[in-house]
């Protein structure tokens, strides 16, 4: 059984970082793991994604040159690090696992999320 279970999530002023963590569990890893992120009356948006096999890593647009992904293998665990955050950054992120193919950016290629973790920046 699959289970992704995020953490790290609070409340930072605007400029800080934080560290948001994924612990993956099951069989196998799959192809690569995502973080999307969804603030209230939005739609869900892609943060970024990292494959397993080679930490290959894409990024969305409004995130480029502040969030980082990367792996930890050993552990099966996927962080997101977030610096010089802002209010627009607020919302609850996710992480997900593709284990085919597909765009990306594209929510419904993944096959596993977790329940999320919230992150709020404050002004």
């Amino acid at each position: 059984q699959v289970r992704l279970v995020e953490s790290g999530g609070g409340l930072v002023q605007a400029g800080g970082s934080l560290r948001l963590s994924c612990v993956a569990s099951g069989r196998t890893r799959g192809r690569q793991m995502a973080w999307f992120r969804q603030a209230p009356g939005k739609q869900r948006e892609f943060v970024g994604a990292i494959r397993w096999h080679d930490r290959w890593t894409t990024y969305g647009d409004s995130v480029k040159g502040r969030f980082t992904i990367a792996t930890d293998n050993a552990k099966n665990t996927v962080y997101l690090q977030m610096y010089a955050l802002k209010p627009e950054d607020t919302g609850v992120y996710s992480c997900a696992r593709k284990d085919g193919l597909g765009a990306d950016h594209v929510a419904h290629t993944y096959d596993f999320w977790g329940q999320g973790t919230q992150v709020t920046v404050s002004s």
